[in-house]
C-alpha cells in the first residue's frame, strides 16, 4: 500500500510540473544600472515570448563594454550586448566571438556639453576634461578616436575622468568638474532629467557606424544556435513593440524591472522622464539609421568601415577580418516572425 501511495504521489508531482522548463540565460548588460534601454527584454518577458521559446533571460549589469566582451570570452557569460570596439581589439588576440545581431543600428555615442558651454565644435575639446561612464565603457575609445581624427593627441590634449551614470554624472557636470561628456543617448536623457540641459557636439566621423550588438563565442553560436535565435528574436519583437507603444514599454519595464522606476517623483513625472529616455534610444533602434531591412541585420560595409576608422586612429592595433567580427548567419531564423503583427499587438496593448 505504501509503495502504491508513493508511486501515486510521484505521478501527481510529475503531472504538476510544467511541460517544458525554461532555461535561464544570462546576458551581459554593459552598464551598472538597467535603464529604459532594456525595455525590449522586459517586453519579451512580459509578453511571454522568451517563455514560449523555452528561456528566461537575466540581465547582468557590468561597468562597460570591455567587461561584457571579456566575460563572454572567459565563458562566464554566454551572451552580452557591448559596443564593437573591445571585440575588434581582442579578436586578433584569439577571442573567437562575433556580433550576431546589431541592436543599435545608429551610433549612440558622441560628445555632449552643458547647454550654456562655450564649447561649440570638436576642436574646442582641446585641453578639456571629458567625463566617461567608466574606462571600460565605449565612450572612452570613441572619444579618443574622435579627438585623434581632429588632429589632437588623446593622451595629452584631453583629460578623461570617470563620472559614472545618471544623477552622479549630472552632479559632476553641474559642479563644473568636467567640461564635456562622452556617454550615449540614454545617459544624456537621464542627465537632462536630473536637471542639467545638454547640447550634443556633432561628430560626423562616427554617425554611420553601428553601436552595440549581441555577441557570443563562435562555439556558442554553433552549439546553441536555437537559444541565440530565441534570445534575439524576442529582443527584436520587444524593440518593435517599444517603438510602436513607448508608454506601454516604460510601464512594462517598471513591472519587470521594478528598480528602473524612479523614486522621489510622482508617476506622471517619472513616466515623462523615462519616455524621454526611451525615445532617445528609439532613434538608434530603427533600421534606417544603417540602411538595413531586417531586425538585427549587421551592415557588413558599415562594420568594415568602422574597423578601418578604429585602426586609423589607433583604437585597435590590428584590423581583424570583418567576417571574423560579425555574422548574419542566424538572421534567417531570427527573422521568422511577423513584424506587422507585433506592431499591431503593441498598439492595441492596454496596461
Amino acid at each position: 500500500m505504501r509503495k502504491m501511495i508513493g508511486l501515486l504521489a510521484l505521478g501527481l508531482a510529475v503531472m504538476a510540473m510544467p511541460a517544458t522548463a525554461e532555461t535561464p540565460v544570462k546576458v551581459g548588460w554593459c552598464a551598472r544600472t538597467v535603464t529604459s534601454a532594456a525595455a525590449p527584454f522586459a517586453i519579451a518577458t512580459k509578453m511571454g515570448w522568451f517563455k514560449d521559446a523555452g528561456i528566461s533571460v537575466e540581465l547582468v549589469p557590468l561597468p562597460g563594454s570591455t567587461d561584457c566582451v571579456k566575460l563572454v570570452g572567459t565563458g562566464d557569460l554566454p551572451y552580452s550586448l557591448p559596443s564593437v570596439e573591445p571585440l575588434a581589439s581582442l579578436r586578433p588576440q584569439g577571442l573567437k566571438a562575433k556580433v550576431f545581431y546589431t541592436a543599435y543600428q545608429g551610433n549612440i555615442y558622441g560628445p555632449a556639453v552643458p547647454a550654456e558651454s562655450t564649447i561649440k565644435t570638436l576642436a574646442d575639446l582641446k585641453g578639456k576634461r571629458i567625463g566617461v561612464q567608466a574606462m571600460a565603457s565605449a565612450g572612452y575609445p570613441v572619444i579618443r578616436a574622435i579627438v585623434a581624427s581632429e588632429g589632437m593627441d588623446p593622451d595629452t590634449d584631453i583629460s578623461v575622468i570617470v563620472v559614472g551614470e545618471g544623477a552622479q554624472a549630472a552632479a559632476l557636470v553641474r559642479s563644473g568638474q568636467v567640461d564635456a561628456l562622452s556617454l550615449y543617448d540614454v545617459q544624456y536623457a537621464l542627465i537632462e532629467n536630473a536637471g542639467v540641459p545638454l547640447r550634443r557636439i556633432e561628430a560626423t566621423q562616427i554617425d554611420r557606424y553601428p553601436s552595440n550588438g549581441f555577441i557570443a563565442l563562435d562555439e556558442t553560436l554553433e552549439k546553441n544556435r536555437a537559444q541565440a535565435v530565441a534570445l534575439t528574436q524576442g529582443y527584436a519583437k520587444g524593440t518593435l513593440f517599444a517603438i510602436a507603444n513607448p508608454e506601454a514599454a516604460v510601464r512594462i519595464l517598471w513591472e519587470v524591472f521594478p528598480l528602473t522606476k524612479a523614486t522621489g517623483k510622482d508617476e506622471a513625472t517619472a513616466l515623462k522622464d523615462d519616455m524621454k529616455a526611451i525615445q532617445a534610444r528609439i532613434v538608434n533602434w530603427k533600421l534606417d539609421k544603417a540602411g538595413v531591412t531586417h531586425w538585427g541585420e549587421n551592415s557588413i560595409a558599415n562594420y568594415d568601415a568602422y574597423l578601418d576608422f578604429l585602426l586609423k586612429w589607433q583604437v585597435i592595433k590590428q584590423k581583424p577580418d570583418v567576417a571574423d567580427v560579425v555574422t548574419n548567419d542566424l538572421l534567417p531564423d531570427i527573422d521568422k516572425f511577423d513584424p506587422d503583427a507585433v506592431t499591431a499587438q503593441a498598439k492595441a496593448f492596454k496596461f
